[in-house]
């Protein structure tokens, strides 16, 4: 897509014309990552569903380093839109978490009326120094830690361009006041805004001013005992309310 091949599996919705789900994995994360979350909430909406790998990531082609510090727009404005004009996909509901939910925001407030709701997990719209702070913790944990060895099942050969590609962006000097809160106010779409209590890469702060920055409705969902995966560590919740939202859509 844009130019690279991306790893991709889609399942139609169960009626025809029916409505897309699109699911946008983390910073370090990939299709896999998402393991049965796509299945079982598609399986409660009849959704369909489009689940891939962004490039660098998981089974896409290889993304070398350094990586250009508008990766995540780039990925908003011009590889995502591709995508879905590819696969056939008008207005989808959007379902991106930490990296992918700050790329799905992204997405609604550079195209209005391009999705038709956007469910934001664990989103950042301005960089904290909890997030800070968490993707050091990353990095050293990969360079001298296990995460190194974890997260090859997931990116093969390409994982130290991955992980040390990313953090890179994100750890540069010119990238710590990285804000988007003014875009906010283009997104007209209803969003539904989760996050965990204990997550250790954003505050509550980010939940507040996504629900209060947005132009259209939002609810938000925080969740007790919870850190940075509420789909993995919440499922239960995260599926019942993304169900009430995209049934709240239709």
């Amino acid at each position: 897509m844009a130019g690279h091949r991306l790893e991709a599996r889609r399942h139609p919705p169960r009626d025809a014309g029916g409505p897309w789900v699109v699911f946008l994995h983390e910073g370090l994360g990939s299709a896999r990552q998402w393991k049965d979350f796509p299945a079982r909430l598609t399986a409660m909406t009849g959704c369909g569903s489009l689940v891939y790998s962004r490039w660098g990531y998981g089974g896409s082609d290889p993304r070398p380093r350094p990586w250009p510090m508008d990766f995540l727009e780039d990925e908003a404005a011009v590889v995502l839109p591709a995508l879905l004009e590819a696969a056939g996909i008008t207005q989808p509901i959007l379902f991106g978490h930490s990296d992918g939910a700050t790329i799905a925001l992204m997405y609604a407030a550079a195209f209005p009326g391009g999705a038709r709701g956007v469910i934001s997990e664990a989103a950042h719209v301005m960089l904290e120094e909890i997030g800070v702070q968490g993707i050091t913790r990353a990095r050293d944990r990969f360079l001298r830690g296990d995460l190194r060895a974890r997260l090859r099942a997931q990116h093969g050969d390409h994982v130290d361009d991955t992980v040390l590609g990313w953090t890179g962006v994100w750890l540069t000097p010119e990238l710590q006041a990285w804000d988007i809160r003014p875009r906010l106010a283009a997104i007209r779409c209803p969003v539904l805004v989760i996050q965990g209590r204990d997550d250790d890469f954003g505050t509550l702060a980010q939940v507040r001013d996504i629900a209060q920055g947005v132009a259209g409705p939002a609810e938000s969902l925080v969740l007790d005992e919870c850190g940075h995966i509420p789909h993995r560590e919440k499922a239960r919740e995260v599926l019942d309310a993304s169900e009430r939202f995209i049934r709240g859509l239709r």
